[in-house]
């Protein structure tokens, strides 16, 4: 008689948040700078764009997979897919198309993209209150950069919605250094470096 045994292995995957977090303070510090006038034009935005706002949170959204940290692998997709299309959508507006298609092209389509996104947002705002406050944050300052760009979109008072985005932005692409900072350096010290805040503890029980 022959006897089977089995062995578990566990892979163990680094926290992903951190190049996550990187990757959306660069995109985000870099685009702001543009709505904020203080540099010109989308051509050097779009590589930022796509590789860092896009491909590196995707690459987070991956490996949270792989954590089974549906609220990280959602997030980070999402956002990721996010620049793609961001990128793409400045690609038509400088004619890399062609010039039909740029000229056909309807803001107003990009309002209702952003209006969905910002709905999607609220959502994750929620979920992030049981991560931690920077995160939280973040969030927040994400649902303002979405109204402010839908508003926007719409032709709806750009003088007060167009500024509101790009300092949200900002924020965002600030904190997010922080967040990304945090992430890494209290894990390679084993403490409690950077503090972030501890949950809100309102919708999952802790005790």
């Amino acid at each position: 008689m022959s006897s089977q045994q089995h062995t578990n292995v566990k892979i163990v995957t680094a926290d992903p948040s951190a190049i996550g977090l990187f990757g959306l303070a660069i995109v985000t510090f870099v685009a702001s700078s543009q709505k904020l006038g203080l540099t010109e034009g989308l051509g050097l935005v779009i590589p930022w764009a796509i590789f860092l706002g896009a491909f590196a949170q995707l690459y987070a959204s991956i490996l949270d997979a792989k954590h089974n940290n549906t609220f990280g692998t959602t997030a980070f997709g999402a956002y990721a897919f996010f620049w793609f299309a961001t990128a793409s959508s400045w690609l038509v507006k400088l004619g890399v198309f062609g010039e039909t298609l740029a000229a056909n092209a309807d803001g107003a389509q990009l309002g209702f993209a952003f209006a969905g996104y910002l709905i999607f947002s609220i959502l994750m705002t929620i979920g992030s209150m049981e991560t931690h406050k920077v995160l939280f944050f973040i969030f927040v300052l994400i649902d303002v950069l979405f109204v402010g760009l839908t508003f926007d979109a719409f032709g709806v008072a750009s003088g007060v919605f167009k500024p509101m985005a790009a300092y949200a932005e900002m924020g965002i692409a600030l904190l997010s250094f922080y967040g990304a900072g945090a992430a890494v350096l209290n894990n390679h010290f084993g403490k409690v470096f950077l503090p972030v805040g501890r949950p809100f503890g309102i919708f999952k029980d802790r005790s």
